[in-house]
């Protein structure tokens, strides 16, 4: 099942249980492949809330067979480094820096870390010095913010 597709099926399980399912990310684990939920509300994440939310998104992904063989379920909290999935995530964190992993070169570069200094409904855009670079999101394979250590 498609990533999209996949959060459709969970968020309502998930946003029951008092969270906000930020966004899932995909990948392969030991022994087949690693599905990591990013939950959030406005106390906080704690390992409790973790445990919660996967004993209920296990179930659901079981009972359903939304994902075939084997994998690995992984509940976390964004942290620091908040992952962002979607348009208005993106918005919310205009002015800050951020790290993004594209699909496909834009502008001949598949890795970019600067300002996010816009965010619309189709793309965003990212100030790297004094270079702004337009980025829609469909080629957009991963994005982060980069906090900065002073």
């Amino acid at each position: 099942m498609a990533t999209d597709a996949l959060v459709g099926k969970l968020a309502p399980t998930v946003q029951g249980l008092g969270y906000e399912l930020l966004g899932i990310e995909r990948g392969t684990g030991d022994g087949g492949s690693l599905v990591r939920l990013y939950i959030d509300r406005d106390e906080g994440i704690g390992v409790e809330d973790c445990e919660l939310v996967s004993r209920q998104v296990s179930d659901l992904l079981d009972v359903e067979s939304l994902i075939s063989g084997e994998y690995t379920l992984e509940v976390s909290s964004p942290g620091i480094d908040r992952p962002l999935f979607t348009p208005a995530q993106f918005a919310a964190q205009v002015g800050e820096p951020v790290k993004v992993r594209l699909r496909t070169l834009v502008e001949g570069r598949r890795r970019l870390a600067g300002t996010l200094v816009e965010a619309s409904d189709e793309s965003l855009t990212i100030q790297i010095g004094e270079e702004r670079i337009d980025v829609p999101y469909s080629v957009v394979e991963r994005a982060h913010l980069d906090p900065q250590w002073q």
